[in-house]
């Protein structure tokens, strides 16, 4: 065999050999790792957890009346964690919404062996990262024991597994909405989040205790798809939204017409009638005005001489 054809097969073998590597499966999950969706479920409330103070708090402590942002994450995430609490961070930057005024945020830590300084650690930095620092009051982080910790990722079909050989925690990454009662109102996937689709998924979960005239709008125009964890717009639905507004025009029209009718015509336009308008057909009658008294004579005397010959 020349040269040029043992070059020729080691390549060949090399291709092969590269084929075979990025064709291999991947390594074998260490658990269910998935999110499962349990939409209008409600979260265990007595549940008890640490917050980045140590103390000792149930989840409906941190329930205030607000829509509330849950997720999850353990501190000591080398990667992942950290891009999607950076995620979550920007996107709270974006919305006029403020965290402890119209809706609060949860992040739980899965790992049981993340202690409350670790968990005030996160919050200083994510606090300042979304620079707005009445957030205080309403952004928590919260460390528990593995038996509450399971309780609550499994109310939410929140399902990640531990990987002692990495010392790592394998899980997927969403942003679930809660309603001001703590129950599941949407699921909102990916490392990134739009912000108006936290927006309207806040609207939404309080019931439309927040928000404006434009959100109830964007709401008909926008669906959300369970699916993808994200709004999407309708044709459908934004021919509906045109023809209600086209219907609220009109009878904001009719209401102001009705009004004005009712209030009938000013004091002044009484007063000051506008002159007549003449047009064809019409003549102008003078008021009858008693003759004077030379007129009068000329009448009597003309009746005394008689008809003309």
């Amino acid at each position: 065999m020349s040269f040029l054809s043992r070059t020729c097969v080691a390549l060949v073998l090399l291709a092969c050999s590269a084929y075979a590597d990025n064709s291999a499966t991947p390594p074998r999950l260490p658990g269910r790792v998935d999110i499962q969706q349990k939409l209008n479920t409600q979260i265990p409330l007595d549940l008890m957890f640490r917050d980045e103070s140590g103390k000792v708090i149930r989840l409906r402590d941190e329930l205030r009346g607000k829509p509330v942002l849950l997720n999850f994450m353990y501190y000591r995430c080398p990667m992942l964690c950290s891009m999607v609490m950076e995620g979550i961070a920007s996107t709270l930057a974006e919305l006029k919404f403020d965290v402890g005024k119209e809706f609060d945020v949860i992040t739980v830590s899965i790992d049981p062996r993340d202690m409350p300084d670790q968990a005030a650690a996160k919050k200083e930095k994510y606090i300042k990262r979304y620079g707005r620092f009445s957030a205080v009051s309403g952004w928590h982080f919260l460390t528990g024991h593995d038996t509450s910790i399971k309780k609550l990722t499994d109310a939410v079909g929140f399902h990640y597994a531990y990987d002692p050989k990495l010392d790592q925690f394998a899980h997927g990454t969403a942003l679930l909405v809660l309603t001001p009662e703590g129950r599941i109102s949407r699921y909102l996937y990916g490392f990134e989040y739009k912000a108006r689709d936290v927006r309207l998924a806040l609207v939404e979960a309080s019931r439309n205790r927040i928000g404006s005239a434009t959100d109830q709008l964007l709401l008909l125009c926008y669906h959300y798809d369970p699916a993808t964890g994200k709004y999407s717009r309708s044709a459908m639905n934004v021919v509906r939204a045109g023809g209600i507004a086209t219907i609220v025009g009109l009878a904001g029209f009719i209401v102001v017409m009705l009004r004005r009718e009712r209030s009938g015509p000013s004091p002044g336009a009484a007063r000051h009638p506008l002159p007549a308008s003449r047009g064809e057909g019409t003549r102008e009658v003078s008021p009858t005005r008693e003759p004077s008294p030379r007129l009068r004579g000329e009448g009597a005397r003309r009746a005394d001489e008689g008809p003309p010959c």
